[in-house]
C-alpha cells in the first residue's frame, strides 16, 4: 500500500506586507519550527479522516469553548475537502484523466491558529502536494499558489493574497513581484528565491492566544485600494518601494538599514491600518528592547531583527512577560 506524507511549513512576511494582493512586492520566508502535514494512501473508498483538531466529542461546555477559541469552529476538514475538490477541478480544465484510485486522507498541523502564519494555506498546500504526488500530476510551480488561494477564495470564502501560497510553495527567503502587467498577462508574478545566508539574525514572536482574523483587515483594506483611497494606494506604493531596498540591503549585508526599513514597513502599515492595542504593544516592546519589528502576517505575529545576543535574551523576557512566545525560525533544512 502507497503512503505518502507531505508537508507545509509556517511563512512570515519580512517586508512588503500586505503589499501582495495589490499589485505590490514582497519578501517572506518559511518558518519551518511549525507545519501542516497530510497523509495519503490508498484506501477502498475515499474517506477524509479528522484530525485532533476536528474532534466533536467533550467533557463539558468549557471545554468545548475552550477548543473553538483554539481552533474555530470549523478545524480544517473543510480546508481538505475544498483542496480536494478544487484539485478535481485544475484536472477537469487541463483534460487529465486521473486513474480509478481511492484513498484516505489525513491532516495535521501545529501552526497556531489566528496569528498571522498562514495556517490554513499550509494545509492546502500539503494536500495538494500530496494529491500530486499520490496521482503523479505536476502543476507548474507558479501556477501551484493560484489554485491554493482560489481553494480558499472560491470554495471557502476565505480573503486573502498570494503571498502565503507563493512563500509555502517555494520555501526558504523568497521575493515577489506581483507587477500588473505581468500578473494580468500571466497568471502570476515574478517569485524568486534568495539565499538565507544573507539575512541578519531573526526572531519570530507570537501571541499565545487567538489574534483578529485576517479577514477582517483584509475585507476592509481591499474596500478601499479598490475605491481609489489615495492613503491605501499610497501605501501600497511605498510598502513595494520598501521591499526593494529591503532586497538590496540583503545583497549588500547592509543590517543596520534592513532594521530601519523593517520598522519604516510597520508605520507605514499602520497610516492605512487600525492596529489591535494587545498587537501594537508586541511591537512597541520589541522596539524598546532595541530589536526592529513589524508584523508577520495580518496581526498576532511580529517579525525583525536584532544585532546581539543581549538584546535577544531582554525580547524573550519582555515579550514573554505580555504573553508571547520568541524563537529564533528555522528558515531551511
Amino acid at each position: 500500500m502507497q503512503r505518502i506524507e507531505m508537508k507545509a511549513y509556517a511563512r512570515a512576511g519580512l517586508v512588503g506586507n500586505p503589499s501582495d494582493g495589490y499589485f505590490g512586492k514582497t519578501i517572506s520566508f518559511s518558518v519551518r519550527d511549525f507545519s501542516a502535514r497530510v497523509v495519503i494512501y490508498d484506501w477502498p473508498t475515499l474517506e477524509i479522516l479528522p484530525s485532533e483538531q476536528d474532534h466533536v466529542r467533550f467533557d463539558s461546555l468549557g471545554e468545548l469553548a475552550e477548543d473553538v477559541n483554539r481552533n474555530g469552529y470549523y478545524g480544517g476538514l473543510r480546508l481538505v475537502k475544498a483542496s480536494l475538490k478544487k484539485f478535481h477541478d485544475y484536472c477537469v480544465q487541463h483534460h487529465i484523466t486521473l486513474p480509478k484510485r481511492n484513498f484516505t486522507i489525513r491532516y495535521e498541523t501545529d501552526i497556531p491558529r489566528g496569528v498571522g502564519l498562514a495556517g490554513s494555506s499550509a494545509i492546502i498546500t500539503a494536500t495538494f502536494r500530496a494529491l500530486m504526488r499520490f496521482y503523479g500530476i505536476d502543476i507548474p510551480k507558479e501556477v501551484l499558489p493560484n489554485w491554493v488561494l482560489a481553494t480558499e477564495r472560491d470554495e471557502l470564502r476565505i480573503t486573502g493574497g498570494l503571498q502565503d501560497r507563493v512563500a509555502q510553495t517555494y520555501e526558504g527567503l523568497v521575493y515577489m513581484d506581483f507587477d500588473r502587467e505581468k500578473m494580468e498577462r500571466d497568471g502570476y508574478g515574478t517569485y524568486q528565491n534568495l539565499d538565507p545566508s544573507l539575512l541578519p539574525p531573526l526572531y519570530v514572536a507570537y501571541q499565545v492566544q487567538l489574534a483578529e482574523v485576517s479577514d477582517i483587515v483584509h475585507n476592509n483594506l481591499r474596500e478601499r485600494w479598490e475605491r481609489g483611497d489615495q492613503d491605501v494606494v499610497e501605501a501600497m506604493r511605498g510598502f513595494a518601494q520598501l521591499t526593494e531596498r529591503a532586497k538590496a540591503c540583503l545583497m549588500a549585508q547592509q543590517h543596520e538599514e534592513l532594521a530601519e526599513i523593517i520598522d519604516a514597513n510597520f508605520d507605514l502599515r499602520r497610516k492605512i491600518i487600525s492596529i489591535n492595542p494587545a498587537h501594537l504593544r508586541m511591537v512597541e516592546v520589541a522596539r524598546s528592547c532595541g530589536a526592529s519589528a513589524h508584523f508577520a502576517g495580518s496581526g498576532g505575529t511580529i517579525v525583525g531583527t536584532y544585532p546581539n545576543e543581549e538584546v535577544y535574551a531582554q525580547l524573550q523576557q519582555e515579550l514573554t512577560r505580555i504573553g508571547c512566545r520568541v524563537l529564533r525560525p528555522k528558515i531551511t533544512e
